[in-house]
């Protein structure tokens, strides 16, 4: 296992700013989730990692060793790429053995003959066939041991190629989307194999993603970007609960957070016609405000649904409704509060609910929605940024 230190890295493709100056501490055995939408550079900035993207300017440093100025051979990382990279003419061990093969390899190697058979001394030697059964074993890869890639499933060749990966038992792993080109069963099953890969075999993980399900599941931290920068860093829940600014509380969360205009009177808020109260914890974030206008972001679970006419809660009007299982999706329309939802297409003063179970409610149905505000944040309206001393650790 190896740290990573990231100390003021930035990459530039001609005028555009694919990484920006970016700092970042990944610690010994840590899973870290690089996350955000495409063309956000977390790609980048792992193949960076990996020596096959150059640095612009900053240092890369493994185990306290710098390593930007070294080639990918030298840095002791595994890949995992997104598209397996297996070679079809090898057979599953020999993929899995070829890292194993490439470290003793010779100039003579490239002969047809002679090549092929040394190569096939190495596969069969005693260290390297025990430790490709032991890989297999692991990834209940040993029945096909024998087989092409073109016989195998998505799943099955993601395996081969984590196991490719595991059997040079590198300081870092390196994984780019793995996971993206499976069925949602499948990537369901792929993401607690990665993750229980991770506890036995230690190591460090960087994983790019940019599915949120995979980084709040897998990842003991994550680092969300956005236009190469990290707009927070911190663990999956810091960043569920604690969002940096309005971009993490959009990104994060399905439904997303719902963001309500509010004006502050005294030590309440005012949406529309409704005082809401607010409680001590919030109090020192809202007077720390610049004017009287800011944001309230609050999850989809922490709303509830009422009668029509219920004090204390938000007059609105149902425009929605989603059964998706074990829980409803609601949409209301808002009577007089307004919304500030960045997304092209999102409706004007319309929030999200969830309820659990089947609902009954149907669209055009009036309806009060309940606000528990001791789940919620508050952002600058002007910035975007939380509010409070206790906000969340940007990196």
């Amino acid at each position: 296992m190896a740290s990573i230190t990231l100390n003021h890295v930035a990459k530039h493709f001609g005028p555009k700013v694919a990484i920006a100056d970016i700092d970042l501490k990944i610690e010994e055995g840590e899973f870290l989730v690089l996350l955000g939408p495409s063309g956000c550079g977390k790609s980048t900035l792992l193949r960076m990692l990996a020596g096959l993207e150059t640095v612009t300017s900053g240092e890369i440093h493994v185990g306290g060793k710098r390593v930007d100025q070294l080639p990918p051979s030298a840095r002791d990382m595994a890949f995992v790429f997104q598209s397996y990279a297996l070679y079809p003419h090898m057979t599953v061990r020999r993929n899995i053995a070829f890292p194993l093969i490439m470290r003793q390899f010779k100039w003579w190697f490239h002969i047809p003959v002679i090549g092929g058979l040394a190569k096939r001394r190495i596969e069969r030697s005693p260290e390297v066939a025990e430790l490709v059964e032991k890989t297999a074993k692991t990834l209940s890869l040993t029945e096909m041991l024998d087989r092409y890639p073109r016989t195998l499933s998505g799943g099955q060749r993601q395996r081969v190629a984590l196991g490719r990966a595991m059997v040079r038992k590198p300081e870092v792993f390196l994984m780019d989307e793995p996971l993206s080109n499976l069925d949602a069963k499948l990537r369901s099953a792929m993401r607690a194999e990665i993750t229980r890969l991770h506890g036995r075999v230690g190591g460090t993980f960087v994983y790019v993603t940019h599915d949120q399900v995979e980084a709040m599941t897998m990842g003991t931290r994550i680092a969300l970007m956005r236009d190469g920068v990290i707009q927070q860093f911190g663990t999956p829940r810091e960043i569920y609960t604690s969002p940096a600014n309005t971009y993490v509380a959009r990104f994060i969360g399905t439904p997303p957070m719902n963001l309500i205009e509010a004006h502050i009177e005294g030590d309440a808020l005012r949406i529309g016609e409704a005082l809401l109260p607010l409680p001590a914890r919030l109090l020192p974030a809202a007077r720390s405000v610049s004017g009287n206008t800011l944001l309230l972001g609050i999850r989809p679970g922490a709303l509830t649904i009422g009668a029509p006419g219920e004090a204390g809660g938000l007059s609105g009007t149902v425009s929605l409704v989603e059964h998706v299982g074990a829980e409803s999706v609601i949409a209301v329309g808002l009577a007089q509060a307004r919304t500030a939802h960045e997304e092209e297409g999102e409706v004007a003063g319309e929030i999200m609910v969830t309820a659990s179970g089947y609902s009954d409610l149907a669209r055009g149905k009036p309806v009060t929605v309940g606000l528990n505000l001791s789940e919620a944040v508050l952002f600058s309206a002007e910035n975007s940024r939380r509010l409070g001393d206790d906000a969340a650790h940007t990196a």
